[in-house]
Order: C-alpha cells, then structure tokens, then sequence
C-alpha cells in the first residue's frame, strides 16, 4: 500500500472512530475549507440524528467520503443500507431511452439524464427540480431514487423528462462566494427547459418544471424568470420560512431521539434561526452562526423570497401535491398558505395523498426518518396523477 493511501486510510479510520463517539465538533476540523463552511458541528449532529433516529443499535449506515491530496475529508453523504433496488413497478424500460447530457455553461456546468419515449412524438416534457440538499440526479436517499422513480413512470407514459445532479453534489467545494438558492438552480432550470424545447421529439409549447421540496419552492422563481415555461408541479413544496420550519423538523426529530446532544442540537439550531430572522442578519454574518452552515447570502435571498407570492403572479397552470403523512412539509404548516393564495384559481389543482410521506412513498404509521432507510418507490397513483394532468395541458 502507498504512503497516501496509508494517510488516507488512518483518515478515514480517525474520522469513523468520532463519529461513532458523535464527537462532531472535531469532526469538522478534519473537513476542507469548503465543507467546514458549508456543514457545522450542528448540522452535522442533526443529520447524523436523523439517520440513525428509530433505529436503535440495529442501524446500518454507509458513510461515503473521500480525502483528498491535502489529507482533509473533502464531502459527506450518508447512505443507509437498505439493500438492493429493483424498478418501480410501474416503470416501462422498453418504453423509452435514455442519454446524458450536460446542463449548465463553464466549469459549473452538471451531468443529466434524458429521457425519451419511444416514438416521434412530440412529446409534453418535464424538467425535475431536486430538494435542497446536495442530491443527485435521482435524489438518491438511503436506498431509494425517487425522482429516478418519477422520471420513468413518466417516459413509460410519454412524456419526456430531463433531471439533473445538483451542483452542490458534483462540486461542493467549488462554489462561488455568496452562492444562494437562485445560484443553486435558475441557471440549471433554464437551461434545462432549454435543452428539452430544442429536441424535436418535444412540444416546444409543453414543457414543465416538476419540483419536489425545495425544488418545488423555487419553481414559481423559475417560471417568472422564463414565462414560457407551459406549467408547474410542486411536490411538497415547503412555504413556511425555511429557518422556521428547520427549528419545527428538528423539534420533530428530537422527539424520536431524546437526548442532551439532540436536545442541545435544537436549542443551538433555534438559536441560529432567530439570527436568520433578525435585523442583524447581514451579508457578513459568518455561515458558523447560521442554520446549516450555509451562508449570509444564501439566507438573505430565501428571506427575501416569497414562493406563494411568486406563483399568484403567475398564469400557467399548476398542479399541487402533498403528502398526509409528511413531516418535514406539512399540510398545516405549508400546503395551507398555497391553499389561501391559489385555492380559488381555475388552473391551479391541488391534492393531498393523505397514506404518502414526503418522498410520497405510501404507509400507515406516522412517517419517522427510519422509514426512508426501507427501500420504497413513488406511490404509482402519484405518477398517474402528473402523467394524466400534463396530458391534459
């Protein structure tokens, strides 16, 4: 073995050796720069939290990482084991095909996924808007893909879709100072809803955003920056503030796994988005005082964005859906204030799948983080549903 994979090895043993001991502020010492900007002692504890809540000593999480030449952790995701993944039933694979493509200009620029019915078409389209967090084309989370669910359900019905890595997956240490949500995807919508118009297998005229959490918040912001996008589907698009609704799930989760670190996890995190809300939240507010480690910036543009007063300027058609049983988007908390703006429009439809969480996996109990460690896919009666209204358009 190389004396850099010896270093790189002894890393990754120190690093796993404080995690199990949820020693997270030295934790964050061993990160690059760019990552101990982006992720706190404090994000880190809540999402180790919520990885491991409900699943006591029996928990099995794959914690993928990488050290690079400088001897620091450079990214972090984890992944619970779940076991193997098999299509959605609904899925057709001879139905359509698939490409990559590139979304985005420069060095920037994302890797997608395209695809296309089999046919000529033309085809209505869709571009998918992933939720906030460092996602990959698919949203892989745990075991579970599900807007690669989405995207073939959908090309099994004929209809074209477009998704894309996050640029926060692909490049996390190489985003520009005050990077911000708008940074995080308009230039990546755009040029998707670009791409598609120019296929000839696609209705110019039918191309849509689908967005699911934040994804779905920022969609509104999209449509008005390009007002030929033909519609939106929001998928437990989140309206409440977002530093109001991070301290709500934190409470939620602490709940599940009491304890002095989740209990001082959420007084710190309550803390910090009370700086979010202040007068004295300001472009030089270092990230380490703020929810999630992201920075001043990021938090003045969400402050200063109002996602249901977005979409009530709008005239496209729009089709939203929430899950009963989702607690990180709630029906009380978010679908209500989509509800009061857009209720009384025509063109807007808006559906509560009350058995589905918040990736709209289908259940009974109430929905905790353990229940994304199970393999799942999007329930078949949501994929019917956007097939049937983007027929429609």
């Amino acid at each position: 073995m190389r004396t850099d994979e010896v270093k790189a090895l002894a890393m990754a043993q120190r690093f796993a050796t404080l995690l199990r001991a949820e020693r997270f502020a030295e934790i964050v010492e061993l990160f690059t720069p760019p990552l101990r900007g982006a992720v706190s002692a404090d994000a880190l504890r809540l999402a180790w939290t919520a990885e491991t809540a409900g699943r006591g000593g029996e928990a099995k999480i794959t914690v993928v990482t990488s050290v690079g030449d400088d001897g620091l952790l450079h990214g972090l995701r984890f992944d619970a084991e779940g076991g193997s993944r098999r299509p959605p039933p609904y899925a057709e694979p001879e139905r359509f095909t698939e490409q990559d493509v590139v979304v985005g200009d420069g060095p920037l620029a994302v890797p997608g996924t395209l695809s296309m019915p089999v046919g000529t078409g033309p085809w209505p389209a869709v571009v998918l808007l992933g939720g906030g967090g460092a996602f990959d084309r698919d949203e892989s989370f745990g075991p579970n893909k599900p807007l690669k669910d989405l995207a073939w359900g959908l090309a099994s019905q004929q209809v074209a879709v477009l998704r894309f890595d996050k640029i926060t997956f692909t490049q996390p240490g190489s985003l520009p100072s005050g990077f911000t949500m708008a940074d995080e995807y308009l230039p990546y919508a755009l040029d998707a809803v670009r791409l598609l118009r120019e296929r000839q297998e696609v209705d110019p005229g039918r191309v849509h955003l689908v967005g699911h959490s934040m994804g779905g918040k920022v969609a509104p912001r999209a449509a008005a920056a390009d007002p030929s996008i033909a519609g939106l589907v929001l998928l437990a698009a989140d309206a409440q503030p977002m530093h109001e609704a991070a301290v709500r799930v934190a409470r939620h989760l602490a709940a599940h796994a009491p304890g002095p670190n989740t209990d001082e996890a959420v007084a710190a995190l309550t803390r910090q988005a009370a700086l979010v809300a202040g007068p004295e939240l300001a472009p030089g507010t270092p990230s380490e005082l703020l929810p999630f480690g992201l920075s001043a910036a990021y938090w003045l543009d969400l402050r200063a964005y109002d996602p249901v007063a977005t979409a009530a300027g709008l005239t496209c058609p729009m089709l939203i859906l929430q899950g009963g049983r989702d607690y990180q988007v709630t029906v009380a908390d978010d679908l209500t204030r989509w509800q009061r703006a857009l209720a009384d429009r025509p063109e807007v439809a808006i559906r509560v799948h009350p058995d589905a969480n918040h990736f709209f996996f289908s259940g009974r109990e109430p929905s905790t983080p353990a229940e994304y460690t199970r393999p799942d896919h999007v329930d078949a009666a949501v994929v019917d549903e956007i097939a049937s209204w983007l027929a429609q358009r």
